[in-house]
């Protein structure tokens, strides 16, 4: 008895693949069409495995039927086309239906031989949603095939739908290189040290996120050889508690009584001697100097006035009390109610406003300026 050859069939780009016996006459290569038998009628799919160990069970596993042709292949761009044409037919019939309100269609697929038409819908926020209903009615918009409904979870819909990652990468992880969702846990948010916070460790589908499960097997395995957090271990500063595992940093950060808490890796756990750290450069070692033409200098304005230089040299050293008594710069310096600050700065001429009647600027002036109750400098007041 001849050995069986199994190969990988894909049917929909980065999509999960199928297992297929090979004839024996037959020689494919990777990236080849064939046509096989499916659930769902005949399918015409590409060779994406070649060489797959032969499983226990193969009761449910089916032959490839024939390679595809030319006209195979042209034919599969034909059944593209109507499978364009039979979703905007289903949209427009939701749309035309109140009852359907909340009913997504995805995509559509049609058998290679178009006896079959598969739609794939999304309805779980339509819990009333009646499928023989809705086959009944939309049935005779497809002549001569036979619909059938297919649910469309929220990965699914995010994988087709596709997008910018979460992480900023252009296109998502389940629509560029994912052929199958592989279980995900909270476990493993916890084991890479995520936030647990909801929009932090969930994808655009509502569902946790896939890419916690590529570096998992290896946060698990470097945990292996670090000692697990809460427990009390000897240190080269003496005995503490592991608060915290860092498993990327092969290192724990560990509370000592005594000194604190301190990061030290497995390497000085296992000789007990603490590594020798690089040592700090401080800001004013001559191999940070900058070079003159690498500072961009910039002016604020900030500069100060003459007279405010003056005051601020004999008020050096004084105490905030001292310089708030009667009789001090408050006083000396000049003030310019009527004149535009920054034009003063400057160095311009007054504004040309500033030249006629000075405005009040305080609440003793407001008071003095007015009506029957005129300057008091003289102790009289005008009547």
């Amino acid at each position: 008895m001849s050995e069986q050859t199994l190969i990988g069939v894909q049917f929909r780009s980065v999509g999960k693949s199928y297992h297929f016996f090979l004839p024996e006459d037959f020689a494919v290569e990777l990236g080849d069409f064939v046509i096989v038998n499916t659930a769902r009628g005949k399918q015409i799919g590409k060779v994406t495995q070649k060489g797959i160990p032969v499983p226990e069970n193969t009761q449910d596993i089916q032959s490839v039927e024939r390679l595809a042709t030319s006209k195979d292949l042209l034919l599969k761009d034909m059944i593209k086309q109507k499978e364009a044409e039979a979703v905007e037919k289903t949209r427009q019939f939701l749309e035309g239906n109140e009852i359907y309100a909340g009913v997504k269609i995805l995509d559509a697929e049609y058998s290679f031989d178009s006896s079959r038409l598969t739609l794939f819908l999304s309805y779980d926020n339509v819990p009333d949603f009646n499928m023989r209903n809705f086959i009944r009615e939309a049935a005779p918009m497809f002549d001569e095939t036979r619909v059938e409904i297919r649910q469309v979870g929220p990965r699914d819909m995010a994988k087709e739908l596709s997008g910018l990652g979460a992480c900023g990468i252009e296109k998502r992880c389940c629509s560029s290189f994912l052929t199958e969702f592989s279980s995900i846990s909270i476990r493993m948010a916890k084991s890479q040290n995520v936030s647990l916070t909801p929009t932090e460790i969930t994808g655009i589908c509502g569902r946790l996120r896939c890419c916690m499960a590529f570096e998992h097997e290896m946060y698990e395995e470097a945990r292996k050889l670090l000692p697990k957090r809460k427990k009390v271990i000897p240190t080269p500063l003496g005995e503490g508690k592991v608060v915290q595992v860092l498993p990327l940093n092969d290192s724990v950060i560990v509370d000592i009584p005594e000194v604190g808490p301190r990061e030290i890796t497995r390497t000085e756990l296992e000789t007990g001697k603490m590594a020798e750290k690089n040592p700090i450069i401080p800001l004013d070692d001559p191999r940070l100097e900058e070079h003159e033409e690498d500072i961009e200098v910039i002016s604020l304005s900030t500069e100060k006035l003459p007279a405010e230089k003056e005051i601020n040299q004999k008020n050096k050293g004084k105490s905030r009390g001292e310089r708030n008594r009667p009789g001090t710069h408050r006083d000396k310096l000049p003030r310019f109610h009527d004149e535009d600050p920054d034009q003063h700065q400057a160095g311009s001429a007054p504004h040309p406003k500033a030249q006629g009647k000075p405005r009040p600027t305080g609440r003793r002036d407001r008071r003095q300026h007015k009506p029957g109750n005129q300057t008091k400098a003289n102790g009289k007041q005008s009547t």
